[in-house]
């Protein structure tokens, strides 16, 4: 763990963290406003396998596949997935990074809680399995395997999952250091009177 944080450490300047956020979010929006609707398309209002937290099974993912067409399918393959290697490496280093400076900022990054800094990095390798997943679902349909689905839906369910905690856990400590800076301005306010 001292490894860990040791390098979220040398790497939480402030500039480095917002430049890393404002280029995640340049891809995520670009995932949302491109390269999804784009695929989306061809699935007859489905939602992508990407998009569903609580997972899939091997119907919804066959009626999947077979609503998007072959076009639909390449699009998915060649538009949404490019991307979505990209991103879970973004998300991965940007979220560990911002909770990481934000735990340095309540003296709490030397402790236990340096943990859930390993939080965004678990989202991002289920997201890379998810997606190995995904391709390999179509590059075999129609051919489609109850385990294929089962495993790269559970990947999709580790996913949402570590992605949930993550964020409940960064409000929190953002409420902590919100308290903090309050309480700092009403010391500094008593020792002015």
């Amino acid at each position: 763990m001292k490894r860990l944080t040791k390098l979220i450490e040398r790497n939480i300047s402030g500039k480095k963290v917002l430049g890393f956020f404002v280029l995640t979010n340049i891809v995520y929006s670009f995932m949302l406003t491109v390269t999804i609707p784009r695929t989306m398309n061809f699935s007859n209002g489905m939602k992508l396998l990407d998009m569903m937290p609580t997972g899939y099974e091997l119907n919804y993912v066959r009626e999947l596949f077979n609503s998007l067409g072959k076009v639909g399918r390449a699009t998915y393959l060649t538009n949404q997935i490019p991307v979505d290697m990209i991103y879970p490496l973004l998300f991965a280093l940007t979220y560990c990074l911002l909770l990481g400076y934000f735990l340095k900022k309540i003296n709490k990054l030397n402790t236990q809680f340096a943990y859930l800094c390993l939080l965004p990095i678990i989202a991002g390798i289920a997201d890379y399995l998810e997606n190995f997943g995904i391709i390999t679902m179509l590059k075999s349909y129609p051919d489609l395997t109850e385990i294929a689905v089962k495993t790269t839906s559970t990947f999709s369910l580790i996913k949402s999952i570590s992605t949930s905690v993550y964020f409940i856990a960064l409000i929190i400590v953002l409420v902590i250091l919100g308290f903090k800076a309050i309480n700092r301005k009403k010391q500094m306010l008593t020792i002015d009177k």
